[in-house]
Protein backbone atom coordinates (compact mmCIF):
# COMPACT_ATOMS: atom_id res chain seq x y z
CA UNK A 1 0.00 0.00 0.00
CA UNK A 2 2.76 2.13 -1.29
CA UNK A 3 2.79 5.18 -3.55
CA UNK A 4 -0.06 7.85 -4.81
CA UNK A 5 -1.01 8.16 -8.56
CA UNK A 6 1.69 10.48 -9.17
CA UNK A 7 4.41 8.60 -8.06
CA UNK A 8 3.19 5.20 -9.63
CA UNK A 9 3.25 6.81 -12.99
CA UNK A 10 6.94 8.34 -11.82
CA UNK A 11 8.25 5.03 -10.62
CA UNK A 12 7.40 2.86 -13.74
CA UNK A 13 8.61 5.36 -16.58
CA UNK A 14 11.87 5.09 -14.28
CA UNK A 15 11.72 1.29 -14.35
CA UNK A 16 11.46 1.58 -18.05
CA UNK A 17 14.04 4.64 -18.65
CA UNK A 18 16.43 2.38 -16.15
CA UNK A 19 15.86 -1.29 -17.18
CA UNK A 20 14.99 -0.97 -20.57
CA UNK A 21 18.36 -2.49 -22.16
CA UNK A 22 18.07 -5.53 -19.42
CA UNK A 23 14.93 -6.80 -21.04
CA UNK A 24 17.01 -8.97 -23.78
CA UNK A 25 18.34 -10.49 -20.43
CA UNK A 26 15.53 -10.62 -17.65
CA UNK A 27 11.82 -10.86 -17.56
CA UNK A 28 10.41 -7.81 -15.41
CA UNK A 29 6.52 -7.35 -13.98
CA UNK A 30 5.75 -4.29 -11.87
CA UNK A 31 2.75 -4.48 -9.56
CA UNK A 32 1.25 -1.63 -8.01
CA UNK A 33 -1.61 -1.17 -6.77
CA UNK A 34 -5.19 -1.70 -7.99
CA UNK A 35 -6.32 1.63 -8.78
CA UNK A 36 -2.91 2.59 -10.65
CA UNK A 37 -2.92 -0.41 -13.02
CA UNK A 38 -4.22 1.59 -16.00
CA UNK A 39 -1.87 4.56 -15.23
CA UNK A 40 0.65 2.34 -14.88
CA UNK A 41 0.08 0.40 -17.92
CA UNK A 42 0.01 3.74 -19.84
CA UNK A 43 3.50 4.15 -18.54
CA UNK A 44 4.71 1.04 -19.26
CA UNK A 45 4.05 1.74 -22.99
CA UNK A 46 5.54 -0.23 -25.33
CA UNK A 47 7.92 -1.67 -23.16
CA UNK A 48 7.87 -5.43 -22.76
CA UNK A 49 7.67 -4.98 -18.60
CA UNK A 50 5.16 -6.71 -17.52
CA UNK A 51 1.87 -5.82 -15.67
CA UNK A 52 0.87 -7.53 -12.04
CA UNK A 53 -1.49 -7.28 -9.33
CA UNK A 54 -0.72 -7.42 -6.06
CA UNK A 55 -3.59 -9.92 -5.45
CA UNK A 56 -6.94 -11.71 -7.26
CA UNK A 57 -10.17 -12.69 -6.11
CA UNK A 58 -11.19 -17.01 -7.03
CA UNK A 59 -14.88 -16.06 -8.43
CA UNK A 60 -15.91 -14.66 -11.65
CA UNK A 61 -18.28 -11.78 -10.77
CA UNK A 62 -21.07 -11.56 -7.81
CA UNK A 63 -21.65 -10.42 -4.33
CA UNK A 64 -18.08 -9.61 -3.62
CA UNK A 65 -17.92 -6.15 -2.55
CA UNK A 66 -14.21 -5.32 -2.31
CA UNK A 67 -12.95 -7.40 -4.38
CA UNK A 68 -11.32 -7.88 -8.12
CA UNK A 69 -11.95 -10.55 -10.52
CA UNK A 70 -9.18 -12.22 -13.36
CA UNK A 71 -11.29 -10.93 -16.14
CA UNK A 72 -11.03 -7.03 -14.19
CA UNK A 73 -7.31 -7.46 -14.07
CA UNK A 74 -6.87 -8.60 -17.62
CA UNK A 75 -8.86 -5.62 -19.07
CA UNK A 76 -6.65 -3.36 -17.19
CA UNK A 77 -3.65 -4.39 -19.02
CA UNK A 78 -2.03 -7.59 -16.25
CA UNK A 79 -0.70 -10.91 -17.22
CA UNK A 80 0.83 -11.67 -13.72
CA UNK A 81 -1.05 -11.81 -10.41
CA UNK A 82 0.54 -12.59 -6.89
CA UNK A 83 -0.62 -15.02 -5.37
CA UNK A 84 -0.65 -15.85 -1.40
CA UNK A 85 1.66 -13.23 -0.81
CA UNK A 86 2.96 -12.93 3.45
CA UNK A 87 1.19 -10.00 4.25
CA UNK A 88 -2.04 -11.45 2.72
CA UNK A 89 -1.59 -14.61 4.72
CA UNK A 90 0.43 -13.22 7.85
CA UNK A 91 -1.76 -10.05 8.85
CA UNK A 92 -4.98 -10.50 6.54
CA UNK A 93 -5.27 -13.88 7.64
CA UNK A 94 -5.53 -15.55 3.90
CA UNK A 95 -5.58 -20.00 4.42
CA UNK A 96 -3.80 -22.41 1.77
CA UNK A 97 -7.69 -23.42 0.95
CA UNK A 98 -8.41 -19.88 -0.39
CA UNK A 99 -4.59 -19.38 -1.61
CA UNK A 100 -5.13 -22.62 -3.62
CA UNK A 101 -8.67 -21.27 -5.32
CA UNK A 102 -7.15 -18.22 -6.24
CA UNK A 103 -4.24 -20.03 -8.08
CA UNK A 104 -6.53 -22.24 -9.93
CA UNK A 105 -8.96 -19.24 -11.10
CA UNK A 106 -6.21 -16.75 -11.84
CA UNK A 107 -4.28 -19.81 -13.98
CA UNK A 108 -8.02 -20.65 -15.50
CA UNK A 109 -8.24 -17.53 -16.31
CA UNK A 110 -4.98 -16.89 -18.27
CA UNK A 111 -3.04 -15.04 -15.88
CA UNK A 112 0.54 -16.19 -14.50
CA UNK A 113 0.37 -16.17 -11.04
CA UNK A 114 3.48 -15.79 -8.69
CA UNK A 115 2.75 -18.01 -5.67
CA UNK A 116 4.07 -17.09 -2.52
CA UNK A 117 5.51 -19.36 0.44
CA UNK A 118 7.57 -18.88 3.51
CA UNK A 119 7.92 -19.22 7.13
CA UNK A 120 7.57 -17.29 10.44
CA UNK A 121 10.47 -16.18 12.02
CA UNK A 122 9.18 -18.57 15.30
CA UNK A 123 8.74 -21.21 12.77
CA UNK A 124 12.03 -21.16 11.59
CA UNK A 125 13.12 -20.87 15.09
CA UNK A 126 11.23 -24.08 16.21
CA UNK A 127 12.96 -25.70 12.91
CA UNK A 128 9.56 -25.85 11.45
CA UNK A 129 10.76 -24.48 7.62
CA UNK A 130 10.66 -27.10 5.95
CA UNK A 131 7.56 -28.77 7.62
CA UNK A 132 5.72 -25.11 6.63
CA UNK A 133 7.09 -24.16 3.32
CA UNK A 134 6.11 -28.20 1.86
CA UNK A 135 2.41 -27.36 3.37
CA UNK A 136 2.03 -24.41 1.64
CA UNK A 137 3.30 -25.38 -1.85
CA UNK A 138 1.19 -28.59 -1.68
CA UNK A 139 -2.05 -27.29 0.10
CA UNK A 140 -1.48 -24.45 -2.58
CA UNK A 141 -0.97 -26.12 -5.82
CA UNK A 142 -3.48 -28.81 -4.79
CA UNK A 143 -5.31 -30.18 -8.00
CA UNK A 144 -3.19 -28.23 -10.45
CA UNK A 145 -2.01 -30.17 -13.31
CA UNK A 146 1.37 -29.91 -14.58
CA UNK A 147 0.23 -28.31 -17.94
CA UNK A 148 -1.63 -26.11 -15.50
CA UNK A 149 1.59 -25.27 -13.18
CA UNK A 150 3.62 -24.39 -15.87
CA UNK A 151 2.61 -20.94 -15.59
CA UNK A 152 3.47 -20.94 -12.08
CA UNK A 153 6.17 -19.04 -10.31
CA UNK A 154 7.10 -20.00 -6.94
CA UNK A 155 8.37 -16.96 -4.52
CA UNK A 156 9.86 -18.15 -1.22
CA UNK A 157 9.79 -14.80 1.11
CA UNK A 158 11.49 -15.99 4.60
CA UNK A 159 9.03 -13.84 6.52
CA UNK A 160 11.50 -12.79 8.99
CA UNK A 161 13.59 -11.50 6.86
CA UNK A 162 11.11 -8.76 5.47
CA UNK A 163 11.88 -5.25 6.62
CA UNK A 164 13.18 -6.65 10.02
CA UNK A 165 16.76 -6.13 9.43
CA UNK A 166 17.71 -9.61 9.59
CA UNK A 167 18.83 -11.12 6.25
CA UNK A 168 18.38 -14.47 4.95
CA UNK A 169 22.15 -15.63 3.84
CA UNK A 170 22.78 -16.47 0.80
CA UNK A 171 23.51 -20.57 1.79
CA UNK A 172 19.55 -20.34 3.56
CA UNK A 173 18.01 -19.39 0.09
CA UNK A 174 19.78 -21.57 -1.33
CA UNK A 175 18.40 -24.64 0.84
CA UNK A 176 14.72 -23.51 0.80
CA UNK A 177 14.94 -23.09 -3.23
CA UNK A 178 16.45 -26.72 -3.14
CA UNK A 179 13.91 -28.65 -1.18
CA UNK A 180 11.37 -26.84 -2.77
CA UNK A 181 12.45 -27.74 -6.21
CA UNK A 182 12.69 -31.40 -4.62
CA UNK A 183 9.03 -30.97 -3.68
CA UNK A 184 8.16 -30.34 -7.13
CA UNK A 185 10.00 -33.33 -8.13
CA UNK A 186 8.22 -35.77 -5.97
CA UNK A 187 4.72 -33.81 -6.79
CA UNK A 188 5.05 -33.62 -10.81
CA UNK A 189 9.15 -35.08 -12.24
CA UNK A 190 12.42 -33.85 -12.62
CA UNK A 191 12.09 -32.06 -15.82
CA UNK A 192 9.56 -30.04 -14.47
CA UNK A 193 10.95 -28.83 -11.08
CA UNK A 194 14.25 -27.96 -13.35
CA UNK A 195 12.23 -25.75 -15.53
CA UNK A 196 9.50 -23.96 -12.72
CA UNK A 197 10.89 -20.58 -11.51
CA UNK A 198 11.81 -20.01 -8.21
CA UNK A 199 12.13 -16.56 -6.64
CA UNK A 200 13.72 -15.41 -3.40
CA UNK A 201 11.34 -12.65 -2.11
CA UNK A 202 13.45 -11.60 1.69
CA UNK A 203 14.62 -8.35 1.91
CA UNK A 204 16.55 -8.01 -1.88
CA UNK A 205 18.73 -5.16 -1.89
CA UNK A 206 21.49 -3.69 -4.59
CA UNK A 207 23.64 -4.87 -2.14
CA UNK A 208 22.90 -8.79 -1.60
CA UNK A 209 21.32 -9.19 -4.80
CA UNK A 210 24.56 -10.39 -6.95
CA UNK A 211 25.16 -13.15 -4.20
CA UNK A 212 22.12 -14.72 -3.53
CA UNK A 213 21.40 -14.78 -7.58
CA UNK A 214 24.55 -16.85 -7.81
CA UNK A 215 23.12 -19.75 -6.24
CA UNK A 216 22.02 -22.64 -8.32
CA UNK A 217 18.27 -22.88 -7.42
CA UNK A 218 17.49 -18.67 -7.57
CA UNK A 219 15.98 -17.69 -10.47
CA UNK A 220 15.06 -14.08 -9.81
CA UNK A 221 13.53 -12.01 -6.85
CA UNK A 222 10.02 -10.96 -6.11
CA UNK A 223 11.42 -7.30 -4.54
CA UNK A 224 9.72 -5.33 -1.89
CA UNK A 225 10.92 -1.99 -0.73
CA UNK A 226 13.65 -1.71 -2.91
CA UNK A 227 11.02 -1.79 -5.87
CA UNK A 228 10.02 1.62 -4.61
CA UNK A 229 12.88 3.44 -5.94
CA UNK A 230 13.99 3.11 -9.86
CA UNK A 231 17.72 3.10 -9.06
CA UNK A 232 17.72 0.34 -6.28
CA UNK A 233 15.32 -1.59 -8.69
CA UNK A 234 17.27 -1.28 -11.30
CA UNK A 235 20.59 -1.98 -9.94
CA UNK A 236 18.71 -5.48 -8.45
CA UNK A 237 18.02 -6.21 -12.46
CA UNK A 238 21.30 -5.75 -13.55
CA UNK A 239 22.86 -7.85 -10.79
CA UNK A 240 20.31 -10.84 -11.60
CA UNK A 241 20.99 -10.25 -15.06
CA UNK A 242 24.85 -10.87 -14.44
CA UNK A 243 24.16 -13.10 -12.34
CA UNK A 244 22.88 -15.74 -14.35
CA UNK A 245 24.73 -15.07 -17.76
Amino acid sequence: MNTDGKSAVELAKGVVQKCGALLSKVDICVCPPFVYLSAVKQALGSSNISLGAQDVYFEPKGAFTGEISCQMLKEAGCKNVIIGHSERRHVLGETDELINKKLIAAIDAGLLPIFCVGELLQQRKAGQTEQIVKEQVQKGMRGVTIEKAKVITIAYEPVWAIGTGVNATPQQAQEVHLMIRQLITAMYNNNFAEQIRIQYGGSVKPDNASEIMTQQDVDGFLVGGASLKADDFAAIVKAAAEAKK
